[in-house]
């Protein structure tokens, strides 16, 4: 089975920095497209960021320039590093893996908390 395991959020002020990694274990993240997710009270989840199997990488609008998604094949985990935060950056972070061949997020982690203060 596919597991996904969030690490990395915190409280911050705003313009600092965090970044979050996810340890995945029954798939490479290297073979595997991913995506980091994000989910505020109140709101709808929202795709961040997401890095295909060849490495290509895309972002939403509201965090270009800001964050930036990777991976390290060696430890199989996926990274979102989180720089100039906002407040409005607060919510629950979540990594994803498409799951098959259906194009569809079908692995999910727990999430973890960013809070970002002004």
């Amino acid at each position: 089975a596919v597991q996904l395991v969030e690490s990395g959020g915190g409280s911050v002020q705003a313009g600092g920095s965090l970044r979050l990694s996810c340890a995945a274990s029954g798939a490479a993240v290297s073979r595997s497209h991913m995506g980091w997710f994000r989910q505020a009270p109140g709101k709808e989840r929202e795709g961040v960021a997401a890095i295909d199997r060849s490495g290509s990488t895309t972002y939403a609008d509201s965090v270009k320039g800001r964050f930036t998604i990777s991976r390290d094949n060696a430890k199989n985990t996926l990274y979102l590093q989180m720089n100039n935060l906002k407040p409005e950056d607060t919510a629950m972070y979540y990594c994803a893996a498409v799951k098959g061949v259906s194009g569809d997020y079908g692995y999910w982690g727990q999430g973890t908390q960013v809070t970002v203060s002004s």
